[in-house]
């Protein structure tokens, strides 16, 4: 077998959003580093369950007859 093949698996600190943290190894950093997290299951809507809010006015062939209703395509 190779050797050096593998990276180094080692201990590295989670710091959660909203300021917990765990320790658990990984190939990120190196040893000892902190991992800070940008978004996380506690924070992120889609583990949260939230709801996102979206606007149809009219629906999709609305707008499309709103914006080209006046173009005519073929012979008059």
């Amino acid at each position: 077998m190779k050797t050096d093949t593998h990276p180094d698996y080692h201990m590295i600190t989670v710091q959660m959003t909203d300021g917990t943290s765990f320790q658990t190894r990984s190939t990120w950093g190196k040893e000892g580093d902190t991992l800070a997290l940008d978004i996380d299951p506690t924070s992120h809507p889609a583990w949260t369950g939230g709801h996102g809010k979206m606007l149809d006015t009219g629906g999709q062939v609305a707008r499309f007859n709103k914006r080209f209703g006046g173009l005519t395509l073929g012979k008059k």
